[in-house]
Order: C-alpha cells, then sequence, then structure tokens
C-alpha cells in the first residue's frame, strides 16, 4: 500500500474514532420507503458528519470490530447522485451481502474497495 492509500484509511479511521455512529437501520428491519427491502447488515450514519446527499456519511457496520475495512462507491441513477458508505468491522460475508445490496437494482450500481493491509513499495 503506498503512503497516500494509507492515509486515506487512517483518515477514514479517525473521522470513525471521532463519531458517534447512529444505526438507524437494524439489521432485519424494512427500509422506510421499500418495505420488501430487509436490512441484511446494521446500516447508519456517523453523526456530525456530511456526505453528498446532505446526510451524515453512511456506515454499514458488521459483527467484526470497529475498523473500517472497506468501502462502497456507489452511482444511483435515480436520485442522479453517487457516494460512499464505509463498512466498519464487516466479515467478508457481510462485505459481500453490502456488495451485492448495492447492486441488486438497475438503478443502482457500486464499486467494493478493500482496505489493503500487504506493504509494498510506494508507487
Amino acid at each position: 500500500m503506498n503512503r497516500y492509500d494509507s492515509e486515506f484509511w487512517n483518515a477514514l479511521d479517525q473521522l470513525v474514532q471521532n463519531s458517534e455512529i447512529v444505526i438507524d437501520r437494524p439489521k432485519g428491519t424494512a427500509h422506510p420507503r421499500f418495505p420488501d427491502f430487509i436490512y441484511r447488515v446494521d446500516y447508519g450514519y456517523l453523526k456530525d458528519t456530511e456526505s453528498m446527499d446532505g446526510a451524515g456519511i453512511d456506515v454499514w457496520v458488521g459483527s467484526n470490530g470497529k475498523n473500517v475495512d472497506a468501502i462502497v462507491c456507489t452511482v444511483d441513477l435515480m436520485k442522479r447522485d453517487s457516494e460512499i458508505k464505509l463498512l466498519i468491522g464487516c466479515t467478508e460475508e457481510e462485505k459481500e451481502i453490502v456488495y451485492t445490496t448495492h447492486n441488486e437494482s438497475q438503478y443502482m450500481k457500486g464499486v467494493l474497495i478493500r482496505r489493503q493491509t500487504l506493504s509494498r513499495e510506494p508507487l
């Protein structure tokens, strides 16, 4: 991982450590506007932060600790926006669930970027 990559992930860690995580859509609950959609991983936001949509930075919180271990970059064709969503403490299975969730609709697509822990020469 090069220095800038490492600094990016460290900045995300700092943001999470200095923010309150609010889970407003717990695992097993239905989406407020789409009742057929059930959250399979806790979903919420970082309080007192702001994302592209003007709301708090979105987070998926898994069952494996408090580290930022991946992000999902999304494009929503209905809302005509893009965002990043932080994955915090997600197992590989939970990461796959989140990734699939952001690609099930024809209107939303996402890419999963895992945090790399291998060290290598800077680019």
